[in-house]
């Protein structure tokens, strides 16, 4: 005890009270979800606000007001057809839907009339076919499900469903393989197909798992390679093409040396074809053709994940003031009410201190948070969609040639919020312009110096939409080497190293100068044969 506290005294050990104040940051998972709900596309905020909906009992969707934000015609805009960025939604059979935006907002009895909605009954029932007036058909419309009392369909819940490839192939394997243990082996084999229609699989380790002879399999595997649509079940892509010249009775000797040489065919080296395949330069043409009107992915058509059509979350139009103005469309903003009637009626009835009331408390603190973020994200996103909308007003004007460069940093410090908020925002956030649909994110792109002293800056993007202009218009006799098109856009005031134009045309799978002269010289001679 004594050798201690000589211990203790020597190294001046003693208990004494220091007071401290530091900053830190608290991730709580309220704040977590405040972050998330940023970057949640309208489909994922949608299932969140349903999910709370299901487990708490304040909260409740508002009724939708029957307006449909989403289905906006870009010639409401005010800009002309030229240069736009058309929408990727389309119907199914490719035709046009813009009819049906522009249905009048009438009553019912005057859209009837409108319509000239009369009919004949092609299976009368008694006496002579009869025209059936407006009225009797707005009544049996009114019966159809979700009609009444002014609710909303989908027409999307009308469709046919889609047939997955997988499907399609299962349907036809009875009718060419009979055999029980054969077809068997034919569904495993559909099993190992990707959705571009290659088998995927080791037909040697195929064969030994299922107890079958290597022969066996490749007898099953050639009668799937008859299927539906042609070329399905190839392992190369030589042999995709090699099936569907077989099922067109085209597969000689000469168009199968093409298909076994097809990377010299991508090389666009036909004096070396000409020699293997043994032809002359117009034989080699009529094969070249041939090849073109084959699918490289023959399952392509099957859609294995159905495309939803994009909402814009930002609706931008003319201002009649000149200016522009910026709107969050309607139909991505939920719709969340917080239900008080209910909850005083509710807490009445409940003891004070009991649990009942607390699950109550603990409900109406989420819902009422769930409320504040939701208007705050709405709040975020009109704040920098409209920085966004003022940085790049010459590219809504004049197009892709006069966007701006813009970063994070700018649009972050000039509505005061820090760059990670804006990264959150604009992601997977989209906006329909009088210039077409367009990610946020499209309209920050890096600067690219000027040519001249004193000049403004490129948008990189812009820069892109260049060259791919100049490659685009060359003649088959003129084909622009980079270094052309590095003293073409220097010419135009673009500052660009020879390394940065090979980048970014390879980035827009844009073959080189040599291989485009190749592919254009052929093309020609195809056209004038």
């Amino acid at each position: 005890m004594g050798i201690y506290g000589s211990f203790a005294s020597a190294m001046g050990l003693s208990a004494s009270l220091f007071l401290r104040q530091t900053q830190s940051l608290v991730m709580t998972p309220q704040l977590m979800q405040s972050i998330q709900l940023l970057q949640m596309t309208h489909f994922e905020l949608n299932q969140f606000i349903a999910q709370e909906v299901e487990k708490n009992p304040l909260l409740e969707l508002a009724p939708s007001d029957g307006e449909s934000g989403a289905d906006l015609d870009l010639a409401d805009l005010g800009l002309p057809e030229h240069g736009r960025n058309e929408p990727e939604a389309r119907t199914q059979d490719g035709g046009d839907t813009e009819w049906l935006d522009r249905l009048p907002d009438a009553a019912p009895q005057q859209l009837g009339e409108d319509l000239d909605a009369g009919f004949e009954n092609v299976f009368p029932d008694d006496g002579p076919t009869r025209r059936p007036d407006a009225p009797e058909l707005l009544s049996q419309w009114k019966s159809m499900p979700g009609s009444e009392a002014g609710d909303d369909y989908d027409l999307d819940d009308f469709v046919a469903g889609h047939v997955s490839l997988r499907d399609h192939l299962i349907q036809q394997v009875p009718f060419v393989i009979l055999d029980p243990a054969d077809r068997l082996a034919a569904q495993n084999l559909v099993d190992q197909v990707d959705d571009a229609g290659y088998l995927q699989a080791d037909t040697a380790d195929l064969a030994k798992r299922l107890g079958v002879s290597d022969a066996r399999l490749e007898r099953v595997l050639q009668a799937l390679q008859m299927l539906d649509p042609p070329g399905v079940f190839a392992r190369s892509l030589s042999e995709c093409l090699a099936i569907q010249l077989r099922q067109q009775n085209r597969l000689d000797p000469a168009m199968a040396a093409l298909l076994e040489h097809l990377d010299l065919l991508a090389k666009r080296d036909f004096v070396s074809l000409r020699k293997i395949c043994g032809v002359d330069d117009e034989d080699l043409l009529d094969m070249l053709g041939e090849i073109r009107k084959l699918n490289p992915k023959p399952g392509a058509a099957f859609d294995a994940v159905v495309s939803e059509t994009v909402a814009p979350d930002v609706v931008v139009r003319p201002s009649p003031d000149g200016g522009w103005l910026v709107e969050l469309n309607p139909d991505t903003l939920p719709r969340v009410l917080v239900n008080q009637a209910y909850f005083q009626t509710v807490s009445k009835k409940c003891p004070k201190n009991g649990s009942d009331q607390e699950f109550l408390s603990e409900c109406m603190q989420n819902a009422s948070w769930l409320t504040r973020s939701l208007d705050q994200r709405a709040k975020t996103i009109m704040k920098v969609a409209a920085e966004i909308v003022r940085q790049q007003d010459a590219f809504l004007l004049h197009g892709v040639d006069h966007l701006r460069p813009l970063n994070l940093k700018t649009v972050a410090e000039a509505i005061k919020m820090h760059e990670s908020t804006v990264s959150r925002v604009t992601s997977n956030k989209y906006m329909l312009t009088p210039r077409g649909l367009f990610e946020l994110k499209y309209f920050f792109t890096v600067s690219i110096g000027s040519a001249q002293e004193g000049g403004d800056s490129h948008s990189a993007e812009a820069v892109r939409h260049r060259i791919r202009m100049l490659i685009a218009q060359e003649a088959p006799d003129a084909v622009l080497s980079d270094d052309d098109i590095v003293l073409t856009l220097k010419r135009g005031g673009v500052e660009l190293a020879r390394r940065t134009v090979a980048k970014y045309r390879e980035a827009m799978n844009i073959p080189s100068s040599v291989q485009r002269r190749r592919e254009k010289r052929a093309v020609a001679r195809l056209a004038a044969v």
